[in-house]
């Protein structure tokens, strides 16, 4: 009888000797799904991080585009692929306000992946077409209050980012602003450009070839507090007070995923977002590493999702 106990012994003190590099060793080789076109910003993050992480993992990597859907259609494929860390997910915040507008998803954007890193984030800007006379954003809400529904707005479309950041403001301070959307951010930023519209929240990258025109005009960044990337520019949360939203890339894993693994790949991912290699691409675009834990990045995903949720319910927003 002793003989059968000293081998089991053996056995599960072996298991728990086994070195961390085994226990999150990375598969041969990983597909990073972008559910967007090739060449759009998430694209091209994960073409460059992933030499990298090629390198820190020892192993192979692929870039897989799956657009469609507003990110619904690569997302689910990651939902329903292996949990071996051999599948990840690169989307952004789109990720969050497709399952906040949308009536039916083929998965669940919180118990379906472990979130594992956000690579960087960028604030969107409230910009104003240059023929309106408004020259700070406590001048638009008190137009936009003293004639409900005058002034419009434009986004990228129902459900976009750019529209529930504006319905946050718009709660916040309340004031109605009527909303006019486009078929993608750059046709928006053209009308804003031409007078069509009047106001807009979108990026930098969208917004400043009409600013260095001198059509648009930018009045106020949406991260919560001054932004190094914009330093003459005001938060719009020091004008309306609760109105914060910065836009993040991040990385995720099909729910299963060894949690050991996605701790390594937390701290890679981490490392390479802060390397001075990135900084050439981050900076033109206002964006920054944000340096967080999975269960933090976890934790945010919760309360963004459920904060786009409540906006979406009060102000019956679904998008097709």
């Amino acid at each position: 009888m002793r003989r059968p106990l000293a081998i089991f012994l053996l056995g599960t003190l072996c298991a728990m000797a086994l070195p961390a590099a085994a226990q999150d060793a990375a598969p041969r080789l990983i597909r990073i799904v972008v559910p967007f076109s090739a060449g759009a910003s998430n694209d091209a993050i994960a073409r460059m991080i992933a030499p990298q992480l090629a390198k820190r993992l020892e192993t192979a990597f692929v870039i897989e585009n799956r657009p469609g859907a507003a990110g619904v259609i690569g997302s689910d494929a990651v939902a329903k692929a292996a949990k071996d860390g051999s599948v990840l997910l690169l989307t952004s915040a789109t990720f969050l306000t497709a399952a906040a507008t949308r009536a039916r998803l083929p998965y669940d954007p919180i118990t379906a992946f472990a979130p594992v890193a956000i690579v960087a984030q960028n604030p969107s800007i409230l910009a104003i077409t240059a023929f309106a006379p408004i020259k700070t954003a406590a001048q638009l809400i008190t137009a936009a209050r003293a004639k409900p529904n005058w002034l419009t707005y434009g986004s990228a479309g129902v459900g976009s980012i750019g529209h529930l950041t504006t319905e946050l403001m718009n709660g916040a301070a309340k004031v109605e602003m009527r909303h006019v959307p486009y078929k993608g951010a750059s046709n928006a930023a053209i009308d804003l450009a031409g007078g069509q519209i009047d106001v807009m929240v979108s990026s930098y990258t969208t917004l400043s070839p009409f600013v260095k025109s001198g059509k648009v005009r930018l009045l106020a960044v949406t991260s919560r507090e001054a932004h190094p990337a914009f330093p003459e520019l005001p938060t719009l949360n020091s004008v309306v007070p609760g109105v914060v939203n910065e836009t993040w890339a991040g990385v995720f894993a099909p729910a299963g995923t060894p949690a050991a693994f996605v701790e390594r790949l937390n701290r890679e991912i981490n490392a390479i977002a802060g390397s001075p290699e990135l900084r050439p691409f981050f900076e033109p675009e206002g964006m920054l590493p944000v340096p967080l834990t999975s269960a933090a990045f976890a934790a945010r995903v919760k309360q963004e999702l459920a904060q786009w949720k409540k906006i979406a319910t009060t102000k019956n927003i679904v998008a097709e």
